[in-house]
């Protein structure tokens, strides 16, 4: 199959319905996409089964057909391709880049960079966390919103985990994986994403994989100032408010007025005038959408 240059992918976990921040996302990702001619893939990131919110699976799908986005390939979810990511650990593990940790949170304390006490312990895998091993290598890449961004993740991070004492796969495994698997391109995801992104990227060089670019957005804020997201309580998306609400997360974006119309026709709009330069920079948008 010939991909096109550009694939982009909106990727929402199930921990909660999708809310206005999301849809934002989905909307930068998908213009960004769509006015370079390529591909928009949806992946659901559910791995972490043990926080998956009732029926918010259900409702993240209802939102992208109520909202009439062209998906361009089947969408797929993580908790279905378990057996890829373990296929990934061994092949770090016979690159000797990862190792099993018993540490539980308890040792480590409010110690937030892991100063790797089991990396030479050679402790079986059973039940226990493993962990990438970090170099000294500084990372670094150019954020198409946020500037250049730069990590030393030894000194801040250290070793960090790629699959969980419970047995559940990491976030950051999982994400670089697909990505690679989808053959995604760029990213454009929320800013609260950002400091992730030197950890992928490091995985990435491990396993070879193409660098990806990146595009963090701004975060829409309450009326209290918090981030909107499912631990703050933000409100669901009313399905019947699609069009509005469109209408709403285009405005938050600095993007030019669409009309009021169908989810599709308005997209189609959005797509032909669009210019990421408009987007607010920074990582907060100032107006409120509750």
């Amino acid at each position: 199959m010939i991909h096109a240059a550009y694939v982009g992918r909106f990727a929402p976990s199930p921990t909660g319905p999708l809310h206005f921040g999301s849809l934002i996302t989905a909307v930068a990702s998908y213009c960004e996409a769509k006015s370079h001619h390529g591909r928009w893939l949806v992946r659901i990131e559910d791995t972490d089964i043990p926080r998956i919110y009732p029926n918010s699976e259900q409702h993240i799908l209802a939102c992208l057909e109520a909202f009439e986005f062209e998906i361009d390939d089947q969408i797929i979810f993580q908790r279905q391709r378990l057996a890829c990511y373990e296929q990934v650990l061994a092949q770090l593990a016979e690159l000797d880049l990862v190792y099993a940790c018993q540490c539980t949170r308890k040792m480590l304390g409010s110690n937030h960079i892991y100063a790797g006490t089991c990396r030479n312990l050679h402790l079986d895998w059973s039940h226990q966390a493993i962990r990438l091993k970090v170099n000294q290598q500084r990372i670094c890449f150019d954020d198409a919103l946020q500037g250049t961004q730069c990590s030393h993740l030894e000194q801040e991070l250290g070793d960090f985990v790629l699959k969980r004492r419970d047995g559940i796969i990491n976030y950051q495994l999982a994400v670089v994986v697909d990505d690679y698997l989808q053959q995604v391109s760029h990213v454009v995801r929320g800013a609260d994403l950002l400091d992730n992104t030197a950890r992928q990227i490091y995985l990435g060089q491990c396993l070879n994989y193409p660098e990806l670019q990146y595009m963090h957005l701004p975060l829409a804020m309450n009326a209290q100032g918090q981030k909107l997201s499912k631990q703050n309580l933000a409100q669901a998306i009313q399905i019947e408010q699609a069009p509005q609400l469109l209408k709403q997360a285009l405005q938050a974006l600095g993007q030019p007025e669409v009309d009021l119309d169908r989810p599709r026709l308005m997209l189609a709009q959005a797509i032909a005038q669009w210019d990421s330069a408009l987007i607010p920079k920074g990582t907060q948008i100032k107006a409120i959408f509750d």
